[in-house]
C-alpha cells in the first residue's frame, strides 16, 4: 500500500518541540573513548501538523538542535476530528507495532512514552493507543508517525470515490 504523505512547510506555522529520548554513544579509538549524543525529537503545532527527527553531536544541546532541524524537514498534516482521529489505524516500523483508536471526548491521551509525545504534538486530545511490539523509542516514533500518515478523513475519501461526503456515511 502506497502512503500518501501530506507534507507541510515549517515556515508557515509555529512549532513546539518535544525531546523523546537522548542516548550517549561511544566510539572507541586508539586514543581512548569518544563520547557523543543522539537525540530523537518530535515537533508539532498541536493542531494537525507533526514531524520527527534525529540529531547527533558531541554536545547534548547541539544534538537536540539538529534533531529539531531534521524534524522540520519531515512534517505531515494529520486529519483530526473533534480532538481525536477519524478511524482506527495500525502501523509497523522495524520491530515496533502500534495501534491507535479514536476515543470519546474527555478520555484523554491513553498512550505511553514515545507514542504520547507524538500524539500530543499533533494536537490529539482523546485517543486510545497501544504499542504492541518493540519499545525502542526510535521505531515507536516512526511507527506512530506512519500510522498518523495513513489516516484519511471523510472529505478525502469522498474525493477519491468521486461522491459527496454525505454518501460516504449513508452508502
Amino acid at each position: 500500500m502506497a502512503t500518501q504523505l501530506r507534507s507541510v512547510r515549517s515556515t508557515d506555522i509555529e512549532l513546539k518541540d518535544r525531546l523523546v529520548g537522548i542516548n550517549r554513544v561511544t566510539k572507541v579509538t586508539k586514543g581512548g573513548r569518544t563520547f557523543s549524543f543522539s537525540a530523537i525529537v518530535v515537533v508539532g503545532d498541536e493542531s494537525g501538523v507533526v514531524g520527527h527527527g534525529l540529531g547527533k553531536s558531541r554536545e547534548v544541546t547541539t544534538a537536540i538542535t539538529k534533531g529539531i532541524d531534521d524534524a522540520k524537514k519531515n512534517l505531515i498534516r494529520v486529519p483530526l476530528l473533534h480532538g481525536t482521529i477519524p478511524h482506527k489505524q495500525e502501523a509497523r516500523y522495524g520491530g515496533a507495532h502500534v495501534l491507535i483508536k479514536p476515543a470519546a471526548n474527555g478520555t484523554g491521551v491513553i498512550a505511553g512514552g514515545a507514542m504520547r509525545a507524538v500524539l500530543e504534538s499533533v494536537g490529539i486530545t482523546d485517543v486510545l493507543a497501544k504499542s504492541l511490539g518493540s519499545s525502542n523509542p526510535h521505531n515507536v516514533v516512526k511507527a506512530t508517525y506512519e500510522a498518523l500518515s495513513l489516516l484519511r478523513d471523510a472529505r478525502e475519501i469522498a474525493d477519491l470515490r468521486g461522491i459527496s461526503v454525505s454518501k460516504v456515511f449513508n452508502g
